[in-house]
């Protein structure tokens, strides 16, 4: 793989390498996309995907529908920018936000059909599915419960074990995808919170997302150069990283990532894909 490092099973400890101890010269830039019905979108996917360097598309469970999912797709094959799913809980109405308790079985069977959906409009759009990230709940409940975590990752390897998962650092999700084989790579949230243990503050509680570009955009860029961000209480937290999320449904996302990039093309920080289709993994 090109890019920003991505951790394969039985490599070095999380605190080596150049995005925990050093300046980083590559970084990828996520965003949250394919998440509209029919004509209607949430966010700007076409304005986006010309910003960042990876699509984490919705798969039709907590967003999207067959049409909308797959002009973002082609829109980000047009563009070169990697594909990636966008697996959640099947919570139309509460957007994936929702904890759900789900059977292993059932949530093993939803994370392949999901993957599998978003294969298959990818290749009909001339691109491929090289990774992917769990949505909304799913993701944070992935993050401190081994079940899901370990049902999520079985539910990758099955499909392709060549797959990235991507998710935060220091995780259970991440380890169990390690565990399962599955090569890994660590986001931070460009327009949200961190608590001082390094864990995302709570939507639900006051200044959890961030909404100016130009402090998100200096705190992103002490992120690739120093590898900290500041916590909520003013301590510095250090977050290992091969990618920034900007969520697409964010007010301003759009102008937000514009500013991220920028800050990161004026520091000499390139932008580059950690799983990108034209890899060979």
């Amino acid at each position: 793989m090109t890019g920003a490092t991505v951790r394969l099973p039985d490599t070095a400890p999380a605190d080596d390498g150049a995005r925990q101890t050093g300046r980083m010269t590559t970084v990828d830039l996520n965003s949250d996309l394919g998440e509209g019905f029919g004509r209607w979108t949430l966010g700007d996917d076409e304005a986006m995907l010309d910003v960042v360097s990876s699509a984490n598309v919705a798969c039709g469970f907590h967003a999207g529908d067959p049409a909308s999912i797959r002009r973002t797709v082609g829109l980000a094959a047009a563009r070169g920018v990697a594909v990636g799913a966008h697996v959640g809980y099947r919570d139309l109405a509460g957007f994936g936000r929702r904890d759900i308790e789900v059977p292993s079985a059932e949530l093993r069977a939803d994370v392949v059909y999901q993957i599998g959906a978003l294969q298959a409009l990818a290749a009909a759009e001339g691109t491929r599915v090289t990774y992917v990230k769990p949505h909304g709940a799913l993701y944070n409940r992935a993050t401190v419960d081994r079940r899901v975590a370990d049902d999520v990752a079985a539910a990758v390897a099955a499909v392709d074990p060549a797959l990235v998962l991507l998710g935060l650092p220091g995780t259970l999700s991440l380890a169990a995808a390690e565990a399962a084989g599955l090569p890994t790579a660590a986001e931070a949230f460009a327009d949200r919170a961190y608590t001082p243990a390094g864990t995302l503050v709570p939507r639900g509680e006051p200044g959890a997302v961030l909404h100016d570009p130009d402090v998100v955009a200096r705190r992103m860029l002490r992120l690739v150069t120093e590898g900290v961000v500041e916590a909520v209480d003013g301590s510095v937290v250090r977050v290992p990283a091969d990618s920034v999320c900007v969520h697409g449904d964010t007010p301003g996302a759009v102008a937000m990532a514009r500013r991220v990039r920028a800050a990161f093309d004026d520091a000499g920080v390139a932008l580059a894909a950690f799983a990108p289709a034209t890899s060979g993994a």
